[in-house]
C-alpha cells in the first residue's frame, strides 16, 4: 500500500510533465514591417514584442526604431529613408476620399505594395544584411501586396510567417487555404455586414472574384518577375514559396468583427499591440481629469492628418467643439489651430491607447481605421467614425451594426451632421453599453493576443514547419478547389442518363403501340399525286 501510494504522484507528475509541449529555446527571428504607415508598424511590432517578451531574439526591418526593446535580444534594421515624406509633413491622403475604394485596391497592387517591397529589398541596410550569410528560425513579413518579400525566408533558412494589419483578406487567406464565403463575409473594401441583401452579395461576390482575378493573373506574374530578380539563386518557385507559408497571423477578432471559417494555422491576434495603459503626461492626465462633463478624443490615425481637413469643415468641427460641455482632445499636427476653443487641446502625437483607457473619455472620433477601433473597444468606448478610404467602410458599418458607432459621411460634413452624430452618440446609453458589451466580451481570452502569437510561432518551430497544419486547399487549382471538374463531370453523367432514359421511353412507347412511327417524308405530295406523276 505504501509503494502505491508512491508511486501514484510520481505516475501523475510525469504524466503531467509529458503531457506539456517541450520548451523552446530562444529562436532567432526575423521581422518585415515594410510599411510606411505607422499603423501598419504597430501591429508588426506589437507582434515582434510578444516574442522578445516570450525570450527570443528579435531582428527588425523597418522604417522605424522600436523603443524599450531589450537590447541583448533586439535589433533594428532601419530604413529611415522609406519613411520621408510620411511625418507630419506627409502627403494628404483626404485626396483618396472621392476615388472608388477598388481605385485605392488597385493603388495598393500597383503602386504602394510594389515600391516599398522594392525599397526594402534594394535599401543598404538590407543588402548587408541579406549578404551577411545569417540564419534566422522563422521570417515574419507583413502580408499587403508584399509577396516578393515571401523570398527572405528561405534566403535565411527561416519558416515563413505573414501578419495581416487589417483583418482576412482575400490574399492573406489563399496563402493558407482559408475559405472566403462571399455570401455572408464581406470583402475588405465594401461597406457591407455579415447580413446582406441579395444584392449586396451579387455585388460582394462580384468584386471579390474580380478582385481574386486580377491579383491572381497581373498582380502575382508581377511579383514573380521582382521575385526572380532579387533571388535569382532560390531553389524554391515563387509559386512554391507562397504555399511554404506556415502561419498567417491576422489583426482581428472574433468578438471585434464577423466570425470567420479559418485554417488551423491562420490565427487572429487582433488588440496584439495593446499594453496595459502607463501613466499619462501630467499635462494631458490633468487636463482629462480637470473635465468636470468628461473627454472627446478626436483623432484620423496615422496616415491622415487633421490639419489637412480643407478649411469649411474643419471650421465646423471648430465651431460645433466649442459649443460643447466636454473637454476635447485633438491630434492636430500643426501647433496652432485657427480659433481654437479654450476646451480644444491640440497635440501632433497623442497616447491613443493611453487615453482611452481614461474613464473619463466619453467618445472617440475616428476615421475608422482598424487599430483605433480595435483599441477603442478595448476600452468600451463609443464612436463617431468618418471614413476615408479602405476598410474604414468596413469597420464603420460594423459599428453601426452593432451599436456602438455613427458613420459621418466626409462629403456631408457640416456643423449639422456633426452635432446631430455627437449628440446622438453622448445622449444615447445604449452606444456605450454596447461598446463595454464588446470589450468584456474581447478581454475574455484564455492567453490573450501575444501569448497566442508567441505559443504558435513556438510551436511550427518545435514541429519543424508544423506540416500537419497545412490546408491542401493551398495545392489545388481553382477549378479543383470549386469542385468545377467534379460538377461538369456529374452534369454529363446526369445527360447521358436523361438521354438514355428518353430512348428506352420511346422504345417502350413503340412496342406498346402507344407512339407511332414517324411516316416516311412525301415532299408534300399526296399518294395518288404521285402516281399521276410515275
Amino acid at each position: 500500500m505504501y509503494r502505491a501510494n508512491v508511486l501514484l504522484p510520481v505516475a501523475l507528475l510525469a504524466l503531467l510533465l509529458t503531457g506539456n509541449p517541450a520548451p523552446t529555446e530562444a529562436a532567432r527571428i526575423l521581422g518585415i514591417l515594410p510599411s510606411v504607415g505607422r499603423s501598419h508598424y504597430i501591429i508588426g511590432a506589437g507582434l515582434m514584442k510578444a516574442l522578445l517578451d516570450a525570450g527570443h531574439d528579435v531582428t527588425i526591418v523597418s522604417p522605424y526604431p522600436m523603443k524599450g526593446a531589450p537590447a541583448d535580444r533586439h535589433r533594428d534594421v532601419l530604413l529611415p529613408e522609406l519613411a520621408a515624406g510620411h511625418d507630419v509633413s506627409g502627403p494628404d491622403l483626404f485626396e483618396y476620399k472621392n476615388a472608388p475604394n477598388l481605385v485605392v485596391l488597385y493603388l495598393v497592387y500597383n503602386e504602394f505594395g510594389p515600391s516599398s517591397s522594392k525599397s526594402v529589398l534594394e535599401h543598404p541596410n538590407m543588402v548587408q544584411l541579406m549578404r551577411s550569410g545569417e540564419k534566422f528560425d522563422a521570417v515574419i513579413v507583413e502580408s499587403f501586396a508584399s509577396e516578393v518579400l515571401y523570398g527572405l525566408a528561405e534566403h535565411f533558412g527561416g519558416q515563413l510567417m505573414v501578419f495581416a494589419p487589417f483583418g482576412a483578406s482575400m490574399w492573406t487567406n489563399d496563402l493558407v487555404g482559408t475559405p472566403y464565403p462571399y455570401s455572408h463575409i464581406p470583402h475588405t473594401f465594401l461597406s457591407y455586414t455579415n447580413e446582406m441583401s441579395f444584392w449586396q452579395r451579387f455585388v460582394n461576390a462580384l468584386v471579390a472574384h474580380v478582385d481574386k482575378l486580377y491579383y491572381r493573373n497581373v498582380f502575382l506574374p508581377k511579383q514573380e518577375l521582382l521575385y526572380r530578380r532579387y533571388f535569382p539563386d532560390a531553389k524554391q518557385t515563387f509559386q512554391e514559396t507562397l504555399r511554404s507559408v506556415r502561419l498567417a497571423f491576422v489583426n482581428q477578432h472574433f468578438t471585434l468583427s464577423y466570425p470567420h471559417p479559418y485554417a488551423p494555422n491562420q490565427i487572429e491576434i487582433g488588440g496584439i499591440q495593446i499594453q496595459p495603459p502607463k501613466e499619462l503626461p501630467d499635462d494631458l492626465r490633468e487636463y482629462i481629469e480637470s473635465s468636470p462633463h468628461g473627454v472627446i478624443y478626436f483623432s484620423m490615425g496615422s496616415m491622415l492628418k487633421g490639419r489637412n481637413f480643407p478649411e469649411e469643415k474643419r471650421a465646423a468641427f471648430v465651431n460645433v467643439f466649442r459649443g460643447l460641455k466636454e473637454n476635447v482632445i485633438w491630434k492636430y499636427e500643426n501647433e496652432t489651430l485657427p480659433n481654437r476653443p479654450k476646451n480644444v487641446l491640440i497635440r501632433s502625437w497623442m497616447p491613443q491607447s493611453d487615453i482611452l483607457a481614461h474613464p473619463k473619455v466619453k467618445l472617440f472620433i475616428t476615421h475608422g481605421g482598424l487599430l483605433g477601433t480595435t483599441e477603442g473597444l478595448y476600452n468600451g468606448v463609443p464612436m463617431v467614425g468618418i471614413p476615408i478610404y479602405g476598410d474604414q467602410e468596413l469597420n464603420l458599418a460594423r459599428a453601426e451594426k452593432a451599436g456602438y458607432g455613427v458613420k459621418l459621411d466626409y462629403e456631408t460634413i457640416s456643423e449639422e451632421t456633426i452635432a446631430a452624430a455627437i449628440g446622438r452618440v453622448l445622449s444615447d446609453p445604449a452606444f456605450t453599453e454596447n461598446a463595454q458589451t464588446i470589450s468584456r466580451r474581447y478581454r475574455d481570452q484564455p492567453l490573450g493576443p501575444a501569448k497566442t502569437a508567441a505559443y504558435w510561432v513556438e510551436y511550427v518551430i518545435r514541429h519543424g514547419g508544423a506540416p500537419q497544419l497545412q490546408s491542401p486547399a493551398t495545392k489545388l487549382s481553382f477549378i479543383e478547389y470549386n469542385l468545377l471538374d467534379v460538377y461538369a463531370v456529374m452534369g454529363l453523367i446526369v445527360l447521358s442518363a436523361l438521354i438514355g432514359l428518353a430512348a428506352l421511353v420511346k422504345v417502350a412507347l413503340r412496342r406498346f403501340g402507344l407512339l407511332k412511327r414517324a411516316k416516311p417524308k412525301t415532299n408534300g405530295r399526296s399518294a395518288g399525286e404521285r402516281k399521276k406523276t410515275k
